[in-house]
């Protein structure tokens, strides 16, 4: 299922924004929050627990009422269906397309058109002053650390509890990205979404890395390099999770990925260049096959029943 459904996303990518669950996600929350409380934090907090369970009993729901509908399917229509209905939560073709633009540009020579594409798509960094090296290591940074989020991850909680989990994940990961900062709009309002989407991504986090370095000597890179960087500067960011992925392509690609005032991954090797990004890009698609059928083998290890009949019954 998860190679059909990663197929499924290279092939037609993202729907537009009216038919994707995560744009309704992002409408759901919008909605709820014209009910939010002001002024008390506990209050706050507690709202923000409740967007989450709001959110939780819409998601599984839909993901157990998709797994059903399948069930009563023939098998090559259930299987389709489940297949796209996780292809929605996986975002390899927009993210891989989004490097290759900034790519592009950086290839043609057009600085101010990377650092435009960049900080449309990649980053939320001001991206004004950023030399070519900086715009490649930017964009190195965001792929690496959306491999986690936007691939990796879901795969993760479809191998373990199916579409609905897959689907409960998403809105975790959504709810974190729109309420998770530490201003005074959302400090207390988004506080429980993004601890809880920082213990939700533990692990997927470490498996991005893991893969990471395994991909590593498919285009000439270091796997022992990736492993030693990524013990070493993993722990380097504000985010849990995010240096884990970042440091592992940091030490893949031998260079040194720096956020100016925030971190250094791979501190002391050389500056990234565009040759970088190129090998990026094809270290992400081998990091997100070998994760394919490392989930699928954790799948049968979880589920060896439902794993072999998954044909016939559909089960994760």
């Amino acid at each position: 299922m998860p190679l059909l459904a990663l197929l499924l996303d290279l092939l037609f990518g993202d729907p537009p924004n009216r038919f994707h669950p995560t744009a309704w996600m992002g409408s759901l929350i919008r909605w709820l929050m014209r009910f939010r409380p002001r002024g008390n934090w506990l209050v706050e907090f507690i709202f923000g627990f409740f967007i989450l369970l709001v959110g939780f009993a819409l998601t599984t729901g839909t993901g157990l009422a998709i797994t059903f509908l399948a069930s009563r399917l023939p098998i090559w229509a259930g299987i389709l269906l489940q297949a796209f209905a996780l292809k929605l939560t996986l975002s390899l073709r927009g993210l891989d397309r989004a490097a290759k633009e900034v790519q592009s540009a950086l290839e043609t020579k057009n600085l101010p058109e990377a650092r435009r594409l960049l900080s449309w798509h990649l980053v939320s960094r001001d991206t004004s002053q950023l030399n070519e090296s900086q715009v490649s290591a930017a964009a190195i940074e965001s792929v690496a650390e959306n491999a986690s989020d936007g691939i990796i991850a879901p795969l993760f909680f479809y191998a373990i509890g199916g579409l609905p989990a897959a689907f409960t994940y998403r809105f975790v990961n959504t709810a974190d990205s729109m309420l998770g900062y530490r201003d005074a709009e959302r400090e207390w309002l988004g506080k429980f979404p993004a601890h809880l989407d920082d213990v939700l991504n533990f692990i997927p986090a470490r498996l991005t890395g893991l893969f990471i370095a395994l991909s590593a000597p498919f285009c000439g890179a270091s796997l022992a390099q990736a492993w030693s960087i990524m013990w070493r500067d993993a722990r380097t960011t504000a985010s849990p999770n995010a240096g884990v992925p970042m440091s592992a392509m940091a030490g893949a690609l031998g260079v040194e990925l720096e956020k100016v005032n925030h971190y250094a991954l791979g501190k002391e090797l050389r500056p990234p260049a565009l040759a970088d990004l190129v090998r990026t890009r094809v270290i992400l698609f081998i990091t997100v096959l070998l994760s394919a059928f490392g989930f699928a083998f954790l799948s049968f290890i979880l589920h060896p029943l439902s794993f072999i009949l998954s044909p016939f019954i559909l089960s994760p």
